[in-house]
Parts: C-alpha cells; sequence; structure tokens
C-alpha cells in the first residue's frame, strides 16, 4: 500500500518458510493421541501425554525468555529448530503398551516442548523486530498464515503417511520437516543485537505488568481452547466414526488463512480493542459447535469458525501485548504471552482428559468453549484499564 513502510521482505519470506516447516512438525503430532490410544492408552493418557509438552514449555519460559533477549532471536530459533529436528527420532524408541515406557515417553514429550517453546517465542519476537510499527497486526498477522498452514499440513500429511506406511516413517517425516525448519533460517541475519549481560526488565518483572497480565490471561483461555482441539477432536471424530479427521484441520486453517489474507489490516485500522471481542466469540463458539458432531458438515463448520476467531485474536493479542514497548524487552513480553498460551493448553490438556473420561467428548467441548468465551470477562477488565491509563496521560499533558 502506497505511503506504509515495506512488510514483505526476502526475510520475511524465508523466516515465514522456516516457520510452516516447523509448525508442520508439531502438528504432525495432533495425531499422537491415535498412537496412544492404539498401544493401550485412554482419555487420561491422551490428555497427560499431550499437556505435558504443554507443561514443559511453561517451566522453562523465563529462562528462554530471558535467552532470547540476551543471546538473539535467531540464535535462539536455531537452538530450537535443532530439537524439533531430533525429538522426533526419539519415538521411534517406543515399543508396545505405551504404559511400559510411560517415564522414557513424557521425558521426550517434556524436551520436545522445551523445543516447541524456543522456536514459538523466539520466531515471533525476531518478526516484531523487522515488521514496521504501524503494520504490526498485518505482519504478525499475515507471518501467522505459515503457522496456521503448518497446523494443516502436519495433520493431513501425517495422516496419509499413517495410513500408507505406520508411525515409523511418521516420526522420521515430523524430523525431516523440523530440518527444513533449520535449513531455511540459517543464512538470515539477526534483528537484534542485544549488548551482553541483563536485558532490560526480568521476567518477572514483566510479568507484574499489569497490561501483560490481563492480556497473558486471554491467552491462557484461548490456550485452554486449543488443548481441546489439539488433542481431542481426532479421538471425538475417530469415535462418531468420522475417518477423515484432517477435514478439521483444513477447514480451521482455511478459516484463519482467509481472515488474515482479507482483513490482515483491519486491527491496524480499527484498533485491537474492537476486533478481540469477536475473536474470542468465535473462538469459543467453534468448540461449542462440537457438541452437536455428527457428519462432516458439522466438523467442518467448527473448524471454520474455531479457525476464524484464531485469524484475528492470536495477532491482535500478539500485537497488543508489545506494541509502544522497548525491544530490549520483547522477548520477555512474547515469553508471557507465549507462556500463557502454553499455560492454557497444558491445564487444559490435563483437566479436559479427566473432564472426557467422566463425563465423554461433548462435556469436554462445552467446558473448553465455555473457557474461551470467559475470556470476554477478562476483556472487559482489559478494556477498562486502558480507558483509564488513556485518560491518566491525558490529564498528565
Amino acid at each position: 500500500m502506497k505511503g506504509l513502510p515495506r512488510l514483505y521482505t526476502g526475510t520475511f519470506f524465508m523466516m515465514s518458510a522456516a516457520n510452516l516447516c516447523t509448525v508442520s512438525s508439531f502438528s504432525c503430532f495432533f495425531l499422537f493421541p491415535l498412537y496412544i490410544t492404539e498401544h493401550g492408552g485412554d482419555k487420561a493418557d491422551i490428555g497427560i501425554v499431550m499437556g505435558v509438552m504443554a507443561l514443559s514449555s511453561v517451566i522453562c519460559r523465563p529462562w528462554i525468555s530471558e535467552m532470547i533477549d540476551r543471546i538473539g532471536r535467531k540464535r535462539s530459533y536455531t537452538m530450537g529448530c535443532l530439537i524439533m529436528t531430533a525429538l522426533p527420532l526419539a519415538y521411534l524408541l517406543l515399543r508396545g503398551d505405551i504404559h511400559r515406557s510411560y517415564p522414557f515417553l513424557l521425558l521426550v514429550r517434556l524436551i520436545h516442548g522445551v523445543g516447541l517453546a524456543i522456536c514459538f517465542t523466539s520466531v515471533f519476537t525476531y518478526m516484531a523486530d523487522i515488521i514496521p510499527e504501524v503494520r504490526l497486526n498485518e505482519g504478525i498477522g499475515m507471518f501467522g498464515v505459515t503457522g496456521l498452514s503448518g497446523m494443516a499440513v502436519g495433520p493431513v500429511v501425517g495422516e496419509e503417511i499413517i495410513s500408507h506406511f505406520g508411525f515409523s516413517t511418521f516420526f522420521l517425516a515430523a524430523s525431516g520437516l523440523g530440518a527444513l525448519g533449520l535449513l531455511f533460517h540459517l543464512p538470515l541475519s539477526e534483528s537484534y543485537a542485544p549488548g551482553g549481560g541483563r536485558s532490560g526488565r526480568s521476567f518477572f518483572e514483566v510479568l507484574g505488568m499489569k497490561k501483560i497480565r490481563l492480556i497473558s490471561l486471554m491467552a491462557l483461555l484461548f490456550g485452554f481452547g486449543m488443548a481441546a482441539y489439539s488433542g481431542f477432536v481426532t479421538p471425538f471424530a475417530s469415535e462418531v466414526e468420522l475417518r477423515f479427521v484432517s477435514l478439521y484441520y483444513v477447514a480451521y486453517s482455511f478459516a484463519a488463512v482467509g481472515t488474515r489474507l482479507f482483513g490482515g489490516r483491519l486491527a491496524d485500522r480499527v484498533g485491537e480493542l474492537r476486533v478481540l471481542p469477536w475473536a474470542l466469540a468465535f473462538s469459543g463458539g467453534g468448540l461449542l459447535m462440537l457438541l452437536f458432531l455428527n457428519g462432516y458438515v458439522v466438523l467442518a463448520i467448527a473448524g471454520m469458525l474455531a479457525g476464524c476467531g484464531h485469524g484475528f485474536l492470536f495477532p491482535s493479542l500478539n500485537a497488543l501485548a508489545i506494541r509502544d514497548e522497548p525491544i530490549e524487552i520483547r522477548g520477555k513480553i512474547n515469553g508471557v504471552f507465549t507462556g500463557g498460551i502454553d499455560t492454557g493448553a497444558f491445564l487444559g490438556g490435563i483437566s479436559l482428559g479427566y473432564v472426557g473420561r467422566w463425563a465423554g467428548y461433548r462435556v469436554l467441548f462445552f467446558t473448553a468453549g465455555f473457557a474461551v468465551l470467559a475470556g470476554l470477562w477478562v476483556f472487559r477488565a482489559y478494556a477498562a484499564w486502558e480507558r483509564k491509563m488513556s485518560t491518566s496521560r491525558a490529564e498528565s499533558r
């Protein structure tokens, strides 16, 4: 657009390609519940095994955030890609009933979660550094298209590989996708050269900022909902005898990508506060739609609703968190923000697994949808705080 600073550079596209590959590697494991149930696990096992990956992301987030601001974004992303390449190979060592190798499986999931957390936090911090601030929502949103596309690519490719070649080849493919992410970003230069030593405020000082706390609470509720579709859509669809489970993820990604392509500049134009209520409503509504799952039509509609919500929700929350904040603490801000999502994913994975065991999948998705809609209450608290701060700034001039 004439008059706006350039957004779509070679660096933007190369890092987007890397992100597509690493997210595809991660999203392959949306199908891992099939492995769990095939090897003696139940709904609670799915919740534990899928949730523990998010747990490791939460536990290591303060260290990761400090590292990204201390050693740089690209170097941190390289470390994450190495883990995302190596760890899928560890799943090849699993044999027989999962309960026989439960400690080893949980250890693998923990380390896998560390790699994902490093990639996720460092790549969005890198992009925040290179995206012009006046195009922040558009840039984060369009970059996020690669992640959303990867969320569809991983399950689709993974489902075909499992069907024709089995889980061993599936794990090799996930490793190969991680390796591609590593290769794509290596030629790029660092986006921020830290001066060494401690960078700005600590992780916990950033966490103490009211603005960041409220945004991260909305992110936590969003992550709780994400746990439902990442861990439980696959077995629920199988339970109602729907074979093409990846239709949900295709519809989800298609809708989310569509919102980025056709509405990418909307939040920059009207402001995040006007977009967020709708994004939360669509995300929660998509989960509640699964209460009525009885065929492919409902599966696709549920995916499209949730995907549309995600398409607006993530970039709006992320842009709101880092806007007007100094570059030397952006890694920590993104660490708190993405850590909120992972905390929600962990809590959702564990608690929803037990809800599913005791009350079934429909109650599980009702619980997840209600949690996401509770984000509207948090949003009201944030909007009231923002109005108060704006009034104070105006009066001080």
